[in-house]
């Protein structure tokens, strides 16, 4: 794996915004699949929140995905 195929640079990766409306540095989003459900019903879904240097092997480079 390349060193450069981390979270970070991959197309489904997206900026995470904490609740004070601020992104946080080292975090974002994983876009690659819908949010996760929670144990109660009334529960919303979440992304999953990553490290910007984590890797995984659904990796898509933000220049070939558009």
């Amino acid at each position: 794996m390349s060193s450069n195929a981390t979270c970070n640079a991959c197309a489904f990766y997206e900026n995470h915004v904490a609740n004070t409306q601020k992104v946080s540095e080292n975090a974002g989003l994983c876009r690659f699949n819908p949010p996760v459900t929670q144990p109660e019903a009334n529960a919303r879904g979440l992304w999953p929140v990553v490290s910007a240097t984590d890797w995984c092997g659904h990796f898509a480079d933000e220049r070939k995905a558009a």
